[in-house]
């Protein structure tokens, strides 16, 4: 694959609002797993996510999932510096699921309990595309629009479309993201499914007890390299491989042998042209369940081997944001590459005896990486996995 330059990174997480923000957090191994306050919580076995602060401001008229994207993408773009004559011609790709669910849910909770319920000007972008059609709107985004929905691998696979785009001369720049809000039926659903740990999630430790959930938004901008160089952009890394693949094993699980992450995982090396030694870091799905980690550590090691490979994840301390996972996780990759500095697994203790990697635990590792991929893998077994070269 012809390498795409990253020359721009929002980000909208459980730390607030920018880059820097959300770097700090994850680089110093901060836990933003917090007791919800967005929802009515009593009952449940978990009481806990990762919600972000709520001090986006921005209009009543958009959901809280579209305020998230907005301020991300708005970050993205302007630090890209692609002004908005460049704009018409960017093509914009947005990985969603849940769309502005949770005002819809408030309307129809108060309706339900029998109150005065006048339809709320949000309920209308309660669909996931609504997200692409206010970033568009409001920052004059001109050229191809998309929306992937594949689950908690959305947000990467909308960078793996984008940089097709780039790639094939379609578009010469991309602004590419993932956003979901925390919704009840999202909590209601993974807590009657069990998956839910009551306290901050642990992943790849050998006593976790399940996932937590998050919320918010990342947007990355893709662009063909020699364009960045003409513009003298600032890239951050480049995108050098993707693969995608789906199990089409079970609605829910995951092929028990990770046969499809495997694959995913091999396409995206072919597609960068490299082996499996030359990757140092692999930002990891790492959803902290006790069925999940163990596959995706099966799949690492059939196809990075034992030993080399640090393995880290962000969920540890941002929850799983579902949509957006993919976009932040990546963005989290291009970062580290950047700063030569690996986060680390938050909270991990007693590393599982079947995982046979360094999972950093706790603390950052400082060392300098060349390729590093990021793993998504959603319900239904729809595995994308992207490949990140560092820029000296």
């Amino acid at each position: 694959m012809k390498p795409v330059a990253v020359t721009g990174l929002g980000v909208v997480s459980p730390f607030g609002a920018g880059v820097k923000a959300y770097w700090e957090g994850i680089s110093g191994g901060v836990c933003a797993i917090r007791p919800i306050t967005l929802i009515d919580t009593e009952g449940f076995r978990c009481r806990i996510g990762a919600e972000v602060p709520d001090s986006l401001g921005g209009s009543a008229r958009r959901s809280r999932a579209d305020r998230f994207a907005l301020a991300a993408a708005r970050e993205a773009i302007d630090d890209a510096g692609i002004g908005r004559a460049e704009r018409g011609d960017t093509a914009l790709i947005v990985g969603a699921v849940g769309g502005g669910m949770l005002e819809a849910e408030a309307w129809y909770w108060q309706r339900a309990r029998g109150g005065a319920a006048p339809l709320p000007r949000a309920l209308a972008s309660c669909f996931p595309s609504s997200h692409v059609d206010v970033v568009g709107s409001v920052l004059g985004i001109g050229g191809p629009r998309e929306t992937v929905v594949t689950a908690c691998s959305s947000g990467a696979a909308s960078l793996a479309m984008a940089a097709d785009l780039v790639r094939d001369g379609v578009v010469p720049v991309a602004l590419a993201g993932g956003v979901d809000a925390l919704t009840r039926i999202c909590f209601m659903g993974f807590n009657t499914l069990k998956l839910l740990d009551p306290a901050p999630c642990r992943p790849f430790d050998r006593d976790r007890r399940g996932m937590s959930i998050g919320e918010g938004a990342a947007f990355v901008v893709l662009e063909e390299v020699g364009h960045a160089r003409a513009r003298d952009a600032r890239v951050y890394a480049e995108l050098t491989g993707y693969g995608m693949s789906t199990d089409a094993f079970h609605v829910t699980s995951p092929h028990p042998e990770g046969e499809g992450m495997i694959r995913a995982m091999r396409a995206a090396l072919a597609q960068a042209g490299i082996t499996a030694a030359s990757v140092g870091y692999a930002n990891a799905h790492g959803t902290a369940t006790p069925q999940n980690d163990r596959i995706e550590a099966r799949a690492l090691r059939e196809v990075f081997g034992d030993g080399g490979l640090l393995v880290s994840s962000t969920k540890s301390m941002i929850g799983h944001t579902m949509a957006a996972a993919g976009t932040l996780e990546a963005v989290a990759t291009v970062l580290a590459l950047g700063h030569e500095v690996v986060p680390p697994t938050a909270r991990l203790e007693n590393t599982d005896p079947d995982i046979p990697f360094d999972c950093v635990p706790r603390v950052a590792r400082e060392v300098a990486v060349e390729h590093a991929i990021s793993n998504s893998f959603g319900f239904g077994g729809q595995n994308v996995t992207l490949v990140f070269r560092r820029v000296a």
